[in-house]
Formats: structure tokens, sequence, C-alpha cells
């Protein structure tokens, strides 16, 4: 009963450990494919944060700090 304890171990080890790998820079543009996103509807939350962008008016919704007047 005890060796079905450390095989059950050993496995969850080797299946948590594959999932963690170093991507290289020629395959990181395929992971930032808009297909290899989380979000399911890229599309429209492309498109929320277009129209949030254009009723906030003065910088995009990603934008960082600025001044408050919007002018640089």
């Amino acid at each position: 009963m005890k060796w079905r304890r450390w095989a059950l171990a050993a496995a969850a080890v080797v299946v948590a450990s594959s999932g963690c790998a170093t991507v290289a820079p020629w395959q990181r543009s395929a992971l930032a494919d808009r297909h290899m996103q989380w979000d399911r509807h890229a599309d429209r939350a492309t498109l929320r944060r277009h129209v949030l962008a254009v009723r906030e008016g003065a910088a995009p919704v990603e934008a960082g700090g600025g001044s408050a007047c919007g002018c640089d």
C-alpha cells in the first residue's frame, strides 16, 4: 500500500513538472496569437476596450499615469 502512495506521488510530480517549460524567443509569437489567449471572446474584449477608450476620451484604458488634462 505504501508503494502505491509513492508511485502516485511520483506520477503527480512528473505530471505537474511537465507543464513548466522554457519558451524560446522564436516560439513566443505563436503563443501571443489571439487564438492562444485565455479570453474566449478576444474580439469582444478588444471592442469593449475600444468603446471604453472612446468614452473616456483622454487616454486608452491600458494607459498608465499621465497628465490630468490628457495633453502631453
